[in-house]
């Protein structure tokens, strides 16, 4: 059976934070019988291990017992894991470029660690780097998240990526067995019509699909909307997608998707819908 991700890398510092993504990623492998790559990164550089060896050699050690005790939970649930230590001075870099590395399809990773801030909407800072440079998808689990069960929602503006958006949130539901639920927010009753249109559209194709949906237009704030939507409809994983602003010369997260991320308390999957030569830094 096909799945929807066959290349799953879980970026975990293995603290209480990771509780979430550890348990979804470990999940994920064991139900599609995949092996799941793992990368720890440690802050580390030259200047850093030459000024201070003692506090180097602790945090390597440090690095040392999770590793193993990642090994072992993994052996006890019977997924094979593929462990990596990454150093460097920059943990969103050394994540991104091991899934560049391992051509990974799906990163799975917190929703935030100690270091969160409300100026983010509680997404930490190395986060939101993970999701604006990733080379593919991200799925960001928060502390107490856990495996999908409900129903799978799609926030979907009508576009060529919004179509993606839900073709690709359908094919999760499928995976699962669950109804989908489509959710197109407009900021004006002006702009009702197109996205009725479009959901509409939508619907048919997912029934051909064989995939049980509804969908609905909703006017207001974009992220407002969508967790109402999200607890209206039971949701247990939102599906979106980043947005990138290459004019700038550096990627970004869309608002909307910071903010879903940050204060959902389900699993969010963020899509990277770029072409190949946007998704390079």
């Amino acid at each position: 059976m096909a799945h929807l991700f066959n290349r799953l890398l879980l970026a975990t510092e293995h603290s209480e934070f990771d509780a979430g993504s550890e348990a979804m990623a470990f999940a994920l492998a064991q139900r599609c019988q995949l092996p799941l790559a793992t990368v720890v990164p440690l802050v580390s550089n030259p200047e850093y291990e030459a000024l201070a060896p003692q506090i180097a050699a602790k945090a390597e050690l440090d690095a040392s017992v999770k590793l193993t005790e990642l090994r072992e939970r993994a052996g006890a649930v019977g997924v094979a894991i593929d462990l990596r230590l990454r150093r460097g001075e920059e943990p969103y870099q050394e994540i991104v470029q091991e899934a560049r590395q391992l051509c990974s399809d799906l990163i799975i990773i917190r929703r935030r660690g100690k270091r969160g801030f409300l100026a983010n909407l509680l997404v930490g800072e190395m986060v939101s780097k993970v999701v604006a440079h990733a080379p593919c998808h991200v799925l960001v689990v928060p502390r107490e998240a856990r495996m999908w069960t409900q129903r799978v929602l799609a926030a979907a503006e009508p576009t060529p990526q919004g179509r993606d958006v839900i073709l690709t949130a359908a094919a999760a539901a499928a995976e699962c067995g669950l109804p989908l639920q489509v959710v197109s927010v407009v900021h004006s009753d002006g702009e009702r019509p197109r996205a009725e249109s479009f959901v509409a559209e939508m619907l048919a194709q997912v029934a051909q699909r064989g995939v049980a949906a509804k969908g609905e237009v909703r006017v207001g704030i974009a992220f407002k909307e969508l967790l109402a939507a999200r607890e209206a409809s039971s949701a247990d994983l939102i599906v979106m997608a980043s947005r990138t602003d290459r004019g700038i010369g550096r990627a970004l997260v869309g608002g909307v998707a910071q903010k879903v991320m940050g204060l959902s308390e389900q699993p969010v999957l963020v899509l990277n819908l770029q072409t190949p030569r946007d998704r390079n830094p």
